[in-house]
């Protein structure tokens, strides 16, 4: 397995990964090409791919606004999960986010997505309950849609 940072040309590959995850969500602007490709040149060398026989299996979006690092879109193929995949480019991006003085994380994980939530547990993350997750949808267009 080989864990490196994620390239521009990852994007059709990594793509058609998220849209095979189960109740995964995708946005029709944000996660275009063009969207994907300066979310990389913002974040350079942080965001994350899993290869398995020159195959992509897995990736994060990985960031940071200057104070605190963000994940977006994890995810590792169903046929290549419980194999320390998660744990290995989680590992990275911890890694690369600490190198950048970043001192915290914070993502967001489905209520209904059980292997998700046992997994950041499972690594140290809290679940924040004295809080809440508040969007505001700049544009229209930007519609989300959650894999079946």
């Amino acid at each position: 397995m080989i864990i490196r940072a994620m390239q521009k040309s990852d994007y059709e590959v990594v793509y058609k990964l998220w849209c095979e995850i189960k109740g995964f969500g995708i946005r029709s602007i944000d996660d275009s090409k063009e969207n994907i490709e300066n979310f990389l040149d913002r974040n350079p060398n942080l965001s994350v791919v899993a290869v398995i026989d020159e195959e992509i299996v897995g990736s994060i979006l990985c960031g940071h606004d200057g104070r605190t690092g963000g994940f977006y879109h994890v995810c590792v193929h169903k046929d290549h999960r419980k194999k320390g995949i998660a744990h290995e480019m989680t590992k990275f991006c911890l890694e690369a986010l600490k190198a950048q003085k970043i001192n915290k994380i914070a993502l967001i994980a489905f209520k209904n997505n059980d292997l998700g939530n046992e997994f950041w547990k499972h690594y140290g993350f809290t679940l924040r309950e004295d809080a809440n997750y508040y969007d505001l949808s700049l544009n229209e267009y930007n519609q989300t849609s959650f894999n079946a």
